[in-house]
């Protein structure tokens, strides 16, 4: 049970992460309507999640493991950050927003130019760092299978870039309807919230 618990976790956490509206998901979505090098793209975003992910959670988990005064604190600290992140999607899925990435009418580029464009719109945003390295490391340093973890969220990123790119064309008129994204946000914040529960019911039980 602990084994599918740890890979659920991670795949819940990173999924409510990386379907949030963003610059690096209207890249993709607008590479794949172009079909410009849309699956390189997929596998250079969910490649640098995946090493991220696993540095965040296993750096943080050995920090904890010989502080865990600093466990307690991660803990209450990821319960938070949990918890306000549920109330801002279900803020957000109260509100109008819609997706907005079109596909230019532009001459292609080259992969090379295509790849650096994603790297650059990945490694140079600090809220990829934030998400990966902090917020879901520090979530899965608290794991009894934080590898498990590491694994889940990183098929979270497999399968939200791939069916991204993939479905692109399809996809856009669908995620550009305000409806989809309320719908989205309401099953992030179920997600946040569920996890939540997962890093409070410990401590509470051995109190």
């Amino acid at each position: 049970m602990n084994y599918f618990s740890s890979y659920l976790n991670g795949l819940l956490v990173a999924a409510g992460l990386i379907m949030a509206i963003g610059a690096q998901n209207a890249f993709v979505l607008a590479q794949g309507l172009r079909r410009e090098h849309h699956l390189s793209v997929a596998v250079v975003c969910m490649s640098c999640d995946a090493l991220l992910i696993v540095a965040g959670t296993f750096g943080l988990a050995v920090l904890l493991q010989q502080h865990p005064l600093a466990m307690e604190v991660t803990r209450w600290g990821g319960v938070i950050f949990l918890v306000g992140y549920a109330l801002l999607a279900i803020r957000r899925a109260f509100g109008t927003q819609a997706l907005a990435a079109q596909a230019a009418s532009r001459p292609q580029r080259t992969r090379r130019t295509v790849l650096l464009a994603t790297l650059a719109i990945t490694l140079l945003n600090p809220h990829v760092y934030l998400d990966t390295l902090v917020l879901i490391g520090s979530v899965g340093a608290q794991q009894s299978l934080p590898l498990l973890f590491a694994l889940g969220a990183a098929s979270a990123s497999i399968l939200w870039f791939f069916s991204l790119a993939l479905g692109a064309a399809r996809l856009a008129p669908v995620l550009q309807r305000p409806l989809t994204w309320r719908v989205i946000d309401l099953a992030v914040a179920a997600m946040m919230l569920k996890v939540a529960w997962t890093l409070v019911s410990p401590a509470l039980q051995s109190t």
